[in-house]
């Protein structure tokens, strides 16, 4: 699959980039930051900003092995902390709004291991690294692109 398109609007693409660093200052664990981006790049089958993230997420120490079971998170044990395991589902339940509203308990539990200010950079997070992801998806952005 080639690109439809490579160009992105120099404003979008800063007011994006500005957003989604913004969300992440607010998050004080890199890797937690890089897990939540891959999680929902996986969903969203973004090829480029999963490639992005993996990168990203190996400079911050994580683990191939965390990596490589992040797709399967939920069975992975105690592979994942309670913390993360929280902000994964956050993170599936606001991508995946076609199940419905971020349920309750979903919400609750990331509060309870995210004081308010960061749970709203999470969400912020979750919300700008969709819209990347969406940027990407729908012009056909491949893998391999990403200079940092």
């Amino acid at each position: 699959m080639s690109p439809r398109t490579t160009y992105l609007d120099k404003g979008v693409g800063r007011a994006m980039s500005a957003l989604s660093a913004a969300a992440k200052k607010g998050l004080a664990d890199p890797v937690l930051a890089e897990l939540v981006m891959m999680r929902a790049s996986q969903i969203n089958a973004c090829a480029f900003c999963l490639d992005m993230h993996v990168d990203l997420a190996v400079q911050a120490g994580e683990s191939a092995k965390r990596i490589a079971l992040l797709n399967a998170w939920e069975e992975a044990g105690e592979l994942f902390g309670e913390r993360e395991r929280a902000a994964l589902a956050l993170t599936e339940a606001i991508t995946v709004l076609t199940d419905g509203f971020v349920p309750d308990a979903t919400y609750e539990q990331a509060a309870k291991h995210f004081d308010e200010a960061e749970l709203a950079h999470l969400i912020g997070l979750i919300a700008v690294i969709n819209s990347w992801n969406r940027l990407m998806v729908s012009r056909r952005i491949e893998p391999g692109g990403y200079t940092p």
